[in-house]
């Protein structure tokens, strides 16, 4: 079988448990004390900060800048691992093997089963549809939950968790039959927050504001938009056209004081240098 697999996957297996060794000892007694005085709570937040890293990388098709954040993201592994090993829980080779398995099993259209047979797959929606088939199967084994809902994570970002919330309510059929029926939604919620607003109830208005946002992340699921890259294009634009201000005037510093009239100005010329 790795006769099969991309040269990039060759040699790695020295090189990761190169690393996770390195880790051990860091670990150990006589180890960083930064790194052992870490927890899973410590290191969640580097978990995300790493994550947003790598998009980052991703989008600006930096490939040396993509290898090493990578590398950060596997330190996170990495230590998580190490961690749960300490604690008698599992260890990175428990992940690996998991992993592994986990991929072979859902993906019996390429691996074949004990009879030497494969399941049929001629498109990625096929492949799909035996991927939650799969997946319902293996939660037969597991406790019952006691909402659908629990199987989303609680600790993703909000934006995430509410793609994921409404995604899974739309598979027992609690959805907008189509998009104008969120967009419908999204007016309702949208004259919710400017009532709040309007009569000085902060705390409402940031309840109404919320359930603005869950309706976008409605939005673009309906449409198979990726929220967070959407909003980080957006935020990339609001960079360029404002660094495209500030060069304009003439600095930073002379942005400051100016009208509204003639910052409108500049911001509408940054758009048009953009065409």
């Amino acid at each position: 079988m790795a006769e099969d697999f991309a040269d990039g996957s060759r040699g790695s297996g020295p090189a990761l448990q190169h690393a996770a060794e390195i880790m051990a000892r860091l670990r150990a007694p006589n180890g960083c004390p930064w790194d052992r005085e870490q927890t899973f709570d410590t290191i969640k937040r580097h978990t995300l900060e790493e994550t947003y890293e790598v998009f980052d990388a991703i989008e600006r098709r930096a490939w040396p800048d993509l290898k090493d954040e990578l590398g950060d993201l596997l330190l996170q592994i990495l230590f998580y691992a190490q961690m749960a090993a300490e604690a008698g829980h599992f260890t990175l080779r428990d992940v690996a093997e998991n992993l592994s398995a986990k991929l072979i099993r859902r993906h019996p259209h390429i691996f074949p089963d004990e009879s030497g047979a494969t399941v049929a797959a001629t498109d990625s929606g096929a492949v799909l549809r035996n991927w939650e088939q799969i997946k319902l199967e293996e939660k037969k084994s597991k406790p019952a939950s006691t909402s659908l809902l629990d199987e989303v994570s609680r600790t993703m970002p909000a934006t995430f968790e509410a793609s994921k919330l409404s995604s899974k309510a739309a598979k027992v059929g609690f959805d907008w039959p189509d998009v104008q029926g969120i967009l419908n939604k999204l007016e309702e919620e949208t004259t919710e927050f400017e009532h709040e607003l309007n009569i000085g109830d902060l705390q409402a208005a940031s309840h109404e504001f919320g359930d603005m946002m869950f309706t976008m992340m409605n939005i673009a699921r309906s449409l198979n938009i990726d929220a967070e890259s959407a909003l980080r294009h957006t935020n990339a634009k609001f960079r360029a056209r404002f660094a495209a201000m500030e060069q304009a005037a003439g600095g930073t510093e002379a942005l400051h004081g100016k009208p509204t009239d003639e910052l409108e100005a500049l911001w509408s010329q940054a758009k048009q240098q953009e065409k």
